[in-house]
């Protein structure tokens, strides 16, 4: 198609510049498809231009944004007319004060969702402990805060995924055989001080062993599974038994500008 549905939020570790390694990675052939991790949902977007997606199951454990994935898909206009508010400004007066914000009216907080995204540090989405999002202004010259046209084309492409707000163990009651999940979870850190946080609720250890489990849980059941991490000693031992391919992606999530740049990642897959 002409024009093609891209991710509408910035995500740590988000997956555009590794699309086409991760595209041509995948099974021959599937049913359904499912991404119980699907933050900005390139590989998604990119499989549905394709023609590939029969039907999805996306989900996140992130709330606000499930939120805005279903506002997108049942509302982009809406969304379209809130977000051209004045409200909405690149200044930090502006910022700051809808960062206090806790919007009831999904519409409301789906824009305040989105706003911040582009507008704030990095594209960096964090919460603290209380899971109130504290990352600050980023001082962009000219960030795009509604791409009216991209969100049409997701809404539209959104129309054949079920979206759903929940534990990516989820999968294991939808999974069947020959359908295609691709596993793309919070990296497990290098360093003490790699970021992890996309919700209150970190993605310790032993969320990444349960991960392993149903990875080889859904295996064994001939789904056609796919993930992507970091190159961790404790990644590489969880999936060595799927031969784990070393890839290099650029990640710019560090506040340091001068400790940015290519890391080596992981993809694994049982087919």
């Amino acid at each position: 198609m002409e024009k093609e549905p891209k991710p509408f939020v910035k995500w740590a570790g988000g997956k555009r510049q590794l699309i086409n390694t991760l595209f041509n990675n995948i099974p021959s052939s599937f049913s359904n498809y499912h991404e119980p991790f699907v933050g900005g949902g390139a590989l998604y977007f990119k499989l549905w231009s394709e023609g590939m997606i029969k039907k999805a199951y996306l989900n996140d454990y992130n709330p606000d944004l499930i939120g805005a994935y279903k506002v997108i898909k049942r509302n982009p206009l809406d969304l379209i007319d809130e977000l051209k508010s004045k409200k909405y400004t690149n200044d930090s007066e502006a910022y700051y004060q809808m960062r206090k914000t806790e919007p009831e009216d999904r519409i409301e907080r789906a824009a305040r969702f989105m706003y911040m995204n582009r507008t704030a540090f990095n594209g960096l989405y964090r919460v603290n402990s209380k899971g109130k999002f504290n990352v600050p202004f980023g001082r962009y010259t000219n960030p795009k805060i509604c791409n009216e046209e991209n969100i049409l084309l997701v809404s539209e492409a959104l129309r054949k995924a079920t979206l759903t707000l929940g534990d990516f163990s989820v999968v294991s009651k939808k999974a069947r055989k020959g359908d295609f999940v691709y596993f793309d979870p919070p990296y497990h850190p290098l360093s003490k001080t790699s970021f992890t946080s996309y919700t209150d609720a970190d993605f310790s250890e032993k969320d990444q062993r349960r991960l392993s489990e149903l990875f080889s849980t859904l295996d064994d059941k001939n789904v056609n599974v796919m993930l992507s991490n970091s190159c961790s000693p404790l990644i590489m031992d969880l999936y060595s038994n799927y031969e784990p391919r070393k890839v290099m992606a650029r990640r710019s999530i560090n506040c340091k500008a001068n400790k940015r740049g290519a890391v080596a990642e992981i993809i694994a897959f049982n087919y």
